[in-house]
């Protein structure tokens, strides 16, 4: 039976604040897309005022973007609801890899992380549980931090015409690909982790292929954790 040492789900202060710093680098670029959507938002007939708001509750530059695509005279509201839905699921198997950690929280500490969770610190935070290190000063702070700088270039767009009009001409699309590659690289890997993810992305291509769009996020999540929990399974069983 496996155990986790309750002491890794320390959360103060300091711990934020130093999340708050190491994410910082990375957030600056996110500056880039925040303006991208706060231009393209204005240019869709958005109000100003309504696109700070949507980056400041929403938070979802994959789902924000989406969302915009199918923005009109009329709506499809049931549809624009089902495509953030599929592109937002990710968020389920990102707080079921650190719910071991999450249930140590109380309630109110548990689901306040999760309100920033996003790519980048969640994978910080369970690489540094996977160190054996507290991570949701990581959680929580790079977490504020990706906000913080999300809302602000959302801002900068509305207010300046754009300043960054096409992110992908400079290669800023890349950026949080090459993010997350590093991070799994560089933590503590085996061949039952390489399984997993090599399940996720030949699922993900595959959908991304043959299936509507936006539906390769949320198979490739999918399959990625069948594939860790059938695994963990077979683990625990020998």
């Amino acid at each position: 039976m496996n155990t986790v040492d309750t002491g890794l789900h320390r959360l103060d202060g300091r711990l934020v604040w130093t999340g708050f710093r190491e994410l910082v680098p990375l957030s600056i670029f996110v500056v880039a897309f925040g303006a991208a959507f706060g231009l393209a938002a204005t240019q869709a007939g958005i109000g100003e005022l309504a696109v700070v708001v949507m980056s400041t509750l929403v938070f979802s530059g994959y789902a924000q973007f989406a969302a915009l695509e199918l923005w009109g005279q009329q709506v499809p509201v049931i549809t624009m609801l089902v495509t953030v839905l599929v592109i937002s699921a990710r968020h389920l198997l990102m707080g079921a890899t650190l719910y071991p950690w999450l249930r140590e929280l109380p309630p109110v500490k548990r689901y306040g992380v999760m309100l920033v969770a996003s790519d980048a610190n969640w994978a910080m935070s369970l690489q540094a549980f996977g160190r054996g290190q507290p991570g949701f000063g990581l959680l929580l702070g790079g977490g504020l931090a990706l906000w913080l700088f999300w809302v602000l270039g959302t801002l900068l767009g509305v207010c300046s015409g754009g300043v960054v009009r096409d992110p992908r001409s400079w290669g800023l699309d890349m950026v949080m690909g090459c993010f997350l590659l590093a991070v799994l690289v560089s933590g503590k890997n085996n061949w039952r982790m390489l399984v997993n993810w090599s399940v996720a992305a030949c699922a993900s291509l595959l959908a991304f292929r043959y299936l509507p769009e936006n539906s390769h996020v949320i198979t490739g999540a999918v399959a990625g954790g069948v594939a860790g929990i059938f695994g963990r399974e077979k683990i625990d069983e020998h």
